[in-house]
């Protein structure tokens, strides 16, 4: 799965037409073939920087967006609208069984669980 994150600060009087974007954003970007979560979110401690979080299926899937129609109108709007730079991170998260030995027994009472197998709730 590939994550990424983004911000977008955008200049107070451009905010409205920023979240119009990217509901449109979002919606197209939600049909598109390997798109698992698509979302742009205002942050609490300054509503004109924008958030936007994203997770795809692949790197193919994600590259796929990037050539999509919508990307293009979105990347050719969002300029005018920006108060400072864009940042985006991407992370690959993969599923890994390395930290248990194959013939490793863990008693199924909560007590005796490894602190790695505690859930955490956020």
């Amino acid at each position: 799965m590939i994550i990424v994150h983004g911000t977008f600060p955008v200049k107070p009087e451009t905010r409205d037409e920023a979240l119009k974007i990217m509901r449109r954003m979002a919606a197209a970007s939600k049909a598109e073939y390997g798109c698992i979560t698509y979302e742009f979110y205002v942050g609490l401690t300054d509503p004109n920087n924008l958030l936007l979080f994203q997770e795809w299926e692949s790197v193919d899937a994600l590259q796929g967006h990037f050539e999509t129609s919508h990307m293009e109108d979105f990347l050719r709007k969002l300029p005018e609208l920006l108060d400072g730079e864009v940042s985006t991170r991407r992370y690959e998260v993969k599923v890994s069984n390395d930290l248990f030995d194959e013939h490793q027994e863990f008693e199924t009472e909560p007590a005796a669980r490894p602190a790695y197998q505690e859930k955490i709730v956020h």
